[in-house]
């Protein structure tokens, strides 16, 4: 990535002990945003925004002996390479919304981004973003970061209501859905070099929620999914949103969901935020929620291992059970779950609960 230098001065990174400059915005060795325009988690209905300037605040010590970690990002004592922040991390702007992004077992780094937002009082306004790296792609990990942070900053901007009518209160959040997604992949664009000969991408899904309408706008195979408590509701276990992928298509002819989903092209996307991108306006769809439920946004980290809508209905419900219906440790929850599977890609899982 390259990064305007408008000052010589030197410190390191907060998170992870690298070296970096104030006037870098993202640090190069492990993404972390050092200078966000918003709060990691605010609540929608914040007058003002205070910018994090970067400090010189020591890192964590070593988790193996806890020795000193040295700016090479390694315990200066045993050796040990520290963990990064971006590996495991979690948002819970209000009681009710939360989520957890991990990097899973498999892979070297976490590619994957979390956005959430929210007002304090339950089932009011919610905002969660959810964008997935392409592996395959340079800086994916710093784009994905980026396009959902940016992304929440245009939805929580925004707060149209149409006319007044459903169709245009629909139409209205779908226009900043839309808006959402162009300024997401500014951001990718923002942090892939010119030069790059594999452009930094990655995947989007968004939903809003505002006074019992919920949209959900996706550019990729990161899904949106509504879960209503009462297995009788009139619009039942949905998946909010259809893939932008291979497998999607296969579907869409009659090819078995599973047969489809495990095939050696079954995680080939379609549509994507980035620099080759051949169309990154998102596919939206409305539902009216009329009663308790969870929304769930989620990678391929989870859905991979249940896709189908009943099924993980019942994993979430059957896992809230078992956490007091807390959003937060039900989201991490589900995050082990994904890790006991076999975690073979990265994991967000982010919940709003009504």
């Amino acid at each position: 990535m390259d990064v305007a230098m408008t000052s010589t001065t030197q410190t390191v990174c907060p998170n992870c002990g690298s070296p970096v400059s104030e006037a870098d915005r993202y640090c190069e060795a492990c993404g972390a945003e050092l200078k966000p325009s918003a709060p990691s988690t605010p609540a929608l209905d914040t007058d003002s925004e205070p910018t994090v300037e970067i400090n010189a605040t020591p890192v964590s010590p070593c988790q193996s002996c806890g020795g000193v970690i040295g700016a090479d990002g390694y315990c200066e004592t045993c050796g040990t390479k520290a963990a990064k922040p971006r590996d495991h991390f979690d948002e819970q702007p209000a009681p009710w919304v939360a989520g957890v992004c991990d990097r899973g077992i498999r892979h070297s780094r976490n590619e994957d981004a979390m956005a959430l937002a929210a007002d304090p009082e339950p089932g009011s306004r919610a905002l969660l973003v959810v964008c997935d790296g392409v592996s395959s792609s340079l800086d994916s990990d710093v784009a994905s970061l980026a396009a959902a942070r940016a992304a929440r900053e245009v939805l929580t901007a925004g707060h149209a209501q149409g006319i007044g009518t459903e169709s245009s209160r629909s139409s209205a959040i779908a226009a900043r859905l839309k808006a959402a997604a162009d300024a997401a992949n500014d951001a990718v664009l923002d942090n892939t070099s010119p030069d790059s000969p594999n452009p930094a991408s990655c995947t989007f899904v968004a939903t809003v929620l505002e006074d019992g309408l919920l949209v959900a706008g996706v550019v990729g195979d990161s899904r949106a999914y509504w879960f209503p408590d009462d297995p009788e509701d009139a619009t039942g276990a949905v998946a909010l949103t259809v893939d932008d992928s291979w497998a999607a298509e296969l579907i869409a002819t009659g090819i078995p969901r599973a047969e489809a989903e495990s095939g050696p092209h079954a995680h080939a996307i379609t549509r994507w935020l980035g620099k080759d991108a051949p169309d990154h306006t998102p596919r939206t769809t409305a539902v009216q929620v009329t009663g308790p439920g969870w929304i769930v946004v989620c990678s391929d980290g989870l859905w991979n291992y249940c896709s189908e809508a009943a099924p993980l209905a019942d994993l979430v419900r059957q896992t809230a059970a078992e956490h007091g219906g807390e959003p937060l440790a039900t989201a991490s929850a589900l995050v082990d779950w994904a890790n006991t599977q076999g975690g073979q890609d990265n994991i967000t899982v982010a919940l709003a609960r009504l």
